[in-house]
Formats: C-alpha cells, sequence, structure tokens
C-alpha cells in the first residue's frame, strides 16, 4: 500500500478501474461485433494496473524505464519455465496495447509505428490463447482484433476527441505520491473519485 508520510495511506478504490471501464464499454458499442465481457474486464484491469509506476516501468539499463518489447520477447523465448514464458508474453501483449494505444506519437518520433505494437501484441496473445492456464478466450480475441482493441483502448482514454488518458494516469500517479487535495479536485472532474484514511 502507497505510504504519504509516516502515517497516511492511500485507500485504492474501484473508481479508476470503472471510469476505464465505462469508457470501454461505451466505445465498445459501436463495435460489431462488441467484444466480450470479460475482454473488457482485462482490459480495464490491464489500464488500472499500469497507473502505477511500479506495475509500468521496469529497471533498464540501471534506470527506471520500459524494456524495449524486441528484448521482452527475447526473455520469452529463451526461457525454458512455461509459466515465466507465459508471465513475459502477457506483460509483453499488454504492454505493447498499452503504449501502441496511448502513446503512438512519442513512439512515432523514434520511426516505430503502430504496426510494430500490432505485431508484437497480437504474437504475444496468441501464444497465450494456446497455452495460457487462464482467460484463453481473452487472449484470442485480443489476438484476433488487436488493431480494434487499441482503437478501443486510446478512444477509452478520450474527451471530445482529444485524449485525456495520459493524464488521468500522469494525474493518479502523482497523487498517490503526494496526496495533493488539488489533484483530487482535477481528478474528480475526470471522473475519478480518489479516497484517503488514516491509520492503515
Amino acid at each position: 500500500m502507497p505510504v504519504i508520510g509516516s502515517r497516511q495511506s492511500i485507500r485504492i478504490e474501484a473508481s479508476l478501474p470503472e471510469y476505464f471501464r465505462r469508457r470501454l464499454r461505451r466505445r465498445a458499442a459501436h463495435l460489431r461485433p462488441p467484444p466480450a465481457d470479460d475482454t473488457l474486464w482485462y482490459l480495464g484491469e490491464m489500464m488500472h494496473r499500469f497507473s502505477f509506476s511500479d506495475n509500468f516501468f521496469d529497471y533498464y539499463q540501471g534506470q527506471l524505464g520500459n524494456r524495449p518489447l524486441a528484448l521482452l520477447y527475447g526473455d520469452a523465448q529463451a526461457t525454458r519455465d512455461p509459466r515465466l514464458r507465459c508471465l513475459l508474453l502477457q506483460r509483453l501483449g499488454d504492454l505493447a496495447l498499452f503504449l501502441g494505444a496511448f502513446f503512438p506519437e512519442r513512439y512515432a518520433k523514434r520511426g516505430i509505428h503502430q504496426d510494430y505494437f500490432v505485431g508484437m501484441g497480437s504474437a504475444a496473445y496468441d501464444y497465450l490463447s494456446e497455452k495460457a492456464r487462464h482467460h484463453r478466450h481473452i487472449y484470442r480475441e485480443l489476438t484476433d482484433g488487436f488493431v480494434h482493441m487499441l482503437e478501443l483502448v486510446a478512444h477509452a482514454g478520450s474527451n471530445g476527441g482529444e485524449s485525456d488518458s495520459e493524464r488521468v494516469l500522469r494525474l493518479y500517479a502523482r497523487w498517490l505520491e503526494t496526496g495533493d487535495p488539488t489533484l483530487a479536485v482535477q481528478l474528480r472532474r475526470l471522473g475519478v473519485t480518489p479516497q484517503s484514511r488514516e491509520g492503515h
């Protein structure tokens, strides 16, 4: 549980995942056929999970950052442990989907375009759809409709055509670190209601 100072800790409410799920459901209604409820649940959980820097970033080359997807893929291929391979490929698929949806302009400046995220992510999910212990049907849908899932996740974080998903995640991460009430007000205006409590 993240701690602010020595006394206050943050109670993570369902508001952030529900914020994303509500937007996912709204956008999914325009797709034919719409994604299964299980798939929307998975996407909402992924977006929530990556809103925490500890889940989103790795230590790479001595500093906090994102390990390149190609290296994650290489790690997954190199391991002989089937469970570890699935964990690495799930992270690869989720990161490809998240980064490709939320930060395409940032990567395009480096010459990395959508087809890279599609190739990496769909290959990872395809393996999981055959080998994972759980959620194979979700991974199959993510594989078959990866391009649509990119658009769905990107639009789930948009407001009136202007993407605010990065702003929500950044504000939420900063609020978790500082407890700043000004940030809490900004989050409420975006439909996210953070709450804190003493003594936990």
